[in-house]
Order: C-alpha cells, then structure tokens, then sequence
C-alpha cells in the first residue's frame, strides 16, 4: 500500500486473545489516527491470561484478575464483541453475527487472523456429557466449585461407593494446563480437608492420564521425571501409555483396563484448529493451520497476517530443525503480535517487513503451591525457586499494570489470610432456585387453604 494515500485504511482483527489484543495495542502506539482504523471482534469482550488459570481455579488469585477488558486496554480501536462466521478475502469482507441483532458483513483492507485455538477433543463416550475444559475463566470457576461441592457431598453421606466417586477427579492430559490444574486443585483440596474432619487425604484418587510416554512435554526428560516424583509422592495416580475409552454415565474407562467411578473429568488433551479457519478462503498447511511467511504474512494472500495458535509460523531459532514451525504457545504469541504490528504499520509506510524470529527463553510451571519447575535459558531449576519464579515471569507478562498489582495483592494477602476454601454453587444457573419456588407458587391455587401454600419462610422474598 502506498503510504501517501489519504484514505483511511480499515484493519480488522478477527479474534481478542494474546495477538489480537497484543497487536491492536502496539498498532495504537504505531499508527498516526489518520493511517488506519482498527477494529478487534472477539465473542468475549475481555482477554484471559491463561497462564494463572490454575490458581484461579485454586482460589491463589481472584478469578476476575486474570481476565483483562479489552476496551480498557484499547483506547483507539473499535472493539466488537461478536463471532466471525466466515471470511471472503477476495471481497475483503467478513460475516459475523452480534451478541444480539442479525448477522452483518464488516468490510476491511488488512486482516489479522488471531482466532487462536480450540481444545481438541475425541469421539469418547459419555465426554460431552461428563467432562469440562480448561481454557476460560467460567471454566475455571466451574470447576473449583465443583471440586469442592464434592467435598461437602462425601463430608455428609454414610455411603462409601458415594464417597470414593465423590472423591475421585480424572485429569486427561499431561502438558502444562492438565498438570497445572490437577497439582493445584489437588493442593487446595489437601488444605480444606482440614474442615472436614469426616474425610482424609487419604480418601481422594486423582488421576492424570496421558497417551505419551511422559508428563510436561515443554521441559527437559529430567525436569519432567522430577514433576512425576513429585505428583506421586502426592499420591496422584499418573497413568501414562494410557487413554480413555469412555466416561458415560460417570463411569471412567481406561485403556489399560482399569475403570471407576468419578464426578469430575477434566478435559485438557492439547488443542486444535479453530473451526473458523476452513470457512475462509485463505490456504492451510497440513494441520489445518494458516499457512504464513517467516514475516507473518499468510501465504498466497495479500494484505492477510497471522500469528500464535491458529498460524504455522517458520521457526527461525538457532535450535530449532530444518523446516520446523513454531509450537501454539503463548511465548509465542506475546512475540508475533509485537513482530506483527511492526509489520503492518511497515507495509502501510511502504517499508520492510521483518521476519520473525525467537530465542527461546524456557519455560516455567506450577505443581501447587511453592513447588514448581523451570528451565530459563538453559538453566533448571525445581521447587520454590521455579515456582517463585513461575509467579515472578506470569506477573510480569499480564498485561496492565492494574492487573499484575492486584494479582500481587492476592498472593500477599494469601500470606498473611487463610485460604478461601468456599464453593459458590453453580453461578451458570443462578435462577435455578428461584424457578423451582416460583413453579411451586404456580402449581397452588389462589383460593387455595393457607396450610395448602408453601411455608413463609420458603416463599422468595
């Protein structure tokens, strides 16, 4: 494009997550007002740092700090919150369909693909029914609520059957968001079961089941036997080489032949193209990501850009073998977008586009709380070193200063508090009661004796 063009040019930024949001942001400090108008169109209207999801399901950090609004980062772009259902770019143009209102067709001159990722999932009996993910923050919140509800179910039955179903939590997956989750819900639940004098540590089973031969594929094989020690020692049942035929009816299947009874399956086995990327017009690789230039630009398509999970990015690194592509990880994501908005504002100037390229840093993880693993720059560490140093590295990368005080706050208080221990019930359905109550009320008729009415003090108020 012809940066003496005074023509306004339209950029849309299909998806809120690390690149979408990282990129409008570095576009806003780039881009002179009369370059260019931005527009970002995400279902939700705020960004989840998922990183510090496990500790938010623990209750480390309140829920509501690790997600981040996105029209309080944005100052300058449009934000719509609403799902692209498919993209023409021949035309330019995009369908998406609102929160509420009909569907609508957004015109635009450069396109940035940053949908991310889905959770990739399996054709398991019973799955959809039984399991929950772990990539959002209701998730999270669902899932310490109903870890801990199954506390108070085991504390108040006499039915051992009932107890040790309510008591055993199957994790499938064995990468950072499985082994986080478990390691820190497992830990909470340790610490409640203090206010529960009718249970022992002793009565829980978890389990972490994994198709590969190891736990924690991102580190070392020694950083990763150092995690499986530390989880057995915990008594977490790790079942490797393993996978689940079938969870229906509540009735856990393994590969290996084992099978019990569980009220919680966690569902976090890798993730997988988003489906929004085969209703576009733009080419895929292999793995049904966009196919990109070293510079970010989709392959075969003018004005089209991508980055993070949704885009196979050549990987330039030093260490990395001939033809490989960058992993979907959100180190990577951080570092396209700023590549990313360099790129566009330097084809909107008529200037030279950069090829993006990463020095690895390493990696950090959580096992609960003050145990940890790390490997920065080629350095391991393991146990409250790594794990200072997960929260120390994930503090600094959550966007907005706001946000990594009060995430800060929350860890501070933690020393000084007890831990909050409490399960909301179920806030997806927050009218739950009040419609059993209600329908009750209806099914009495008006002229009906008092004694025949509903007591006071269970009518709502």
């Amino acid at each position: 494009m012809n940066g003496s063009s005074t023509r306004r040019r339209h950029i849309l930024i299909v998806g809120g997550g690390y690149v979408g949001m990282y990129t409008a942001y570095r576009l806003e400090r780039k881009l002179r007002p009369h370059e260019a108008t931005i527009t970002v169109v995400d279902p939700n209207p705020c960004m989840t740092y998922q990183p510090f999801l496990a500790e938010a399901a623990a209750g480390s950090i309140d829920a509501r700090h690790v997600v981040i609004p996105l029209r309080t980062v944005l100052k300058r772009a449009r934000v719509v919150t609403a799902e692209v259902t498919s993209i023409d770019h021949d035309r330019r143009a995009a369908k998406l369909i609102p929160v509420e209102g009909q569907a609508t067709e957004m015109r635009y001159d450069i396109l940035v693909m940053a949908v991310g990722s889905v959770a990739r999932t399996a054709p398991v009996p019973g799955l959809a029914e039984q399991a929950v993910g772990f990539h959002t923050v209701g998730e999270a919140i669902h899932l310490r609520n109903h870890v801990l509800s199954r506390l108070d179910v085991a504390a108040s039955t006499d039915d051992l059957e009932r107890r040790r179903r309510a008591l055993t939590f199957l994790f499938v997956g064995g990468g950072y968001a499985g082994v986080e989750a478990c390691a820190e819900l497992e830990d909470m639940t340790r610490y409640a079961m203090r206010y529960y004098p009718e249970l022992s540590p002793a009565d829980m089973h978890w389990v972490l089941v994994d198709r590969a031969a190891r736990i924690l594929p991102e580190v070392s094989l020694t950083m990763s036997a150092y995690a499986a020690r530390q989880l057995a020692e915990r008594n977490l049942d790790l079942r490797l080489h393993t996978f689940v035929e079938s969870v229906a009816g509540g009735v856990a299947v393994l590969s290996d032949g084992t099978h019990f009874e569980t009220d919680a399956v966690v569902w976090t086995a890798g993730v997988a193209p988003h489906p929004l990327l085969v209703r576009t017009d733009l080419p895929l690789d292999g793995n049904g990501r966009l196919a990109c230039h070293s510079d970010l630009r989709v392959i075969g398509a003018d004005n089209a850009y991508s980055a993070g999970d949704c885009a196979s990015v050549p990987d330039l690194s030093s260490s990395a073998e001939a033809g490989a592509c960058c992993a979907p990880t959100a180190q990577h994501a951080v570092r396209q977008a700023r590549t990313l908005a360099r790129n566009i504002t330097a084809s909107l100037r008529s200037g030279e586009l950069k090829a993006y390229r990463h020095a690895d840093a390493g990696s950090v993880g959580s096992l609960g709380l003050h145990k940890g693993v790390a490997e920065v720059y080629g350095v391991r560490m393991r146990g409250i070193l790594a794990w200072f140093l997960h929260r120390t590295y994930h503090v600094s990368r959550v966007p907005t200063f706001n946000r990594k005080v009060r995430i800060v706050a929350d860890w501070t208080l933690a020393l000084v508090f007890r831990r909050e221990v409490v399960s909301l019930g179920r806030p997806q359905q927050p009218g739950r009661q009040w419609e059993l109550l209600a329908g009750q009320l209806r099914m009495v008729p008006h002229d009906a004796p008092a004694g025949a009415r509903a007591p006071a003090h269970e009518r709502p108020r």
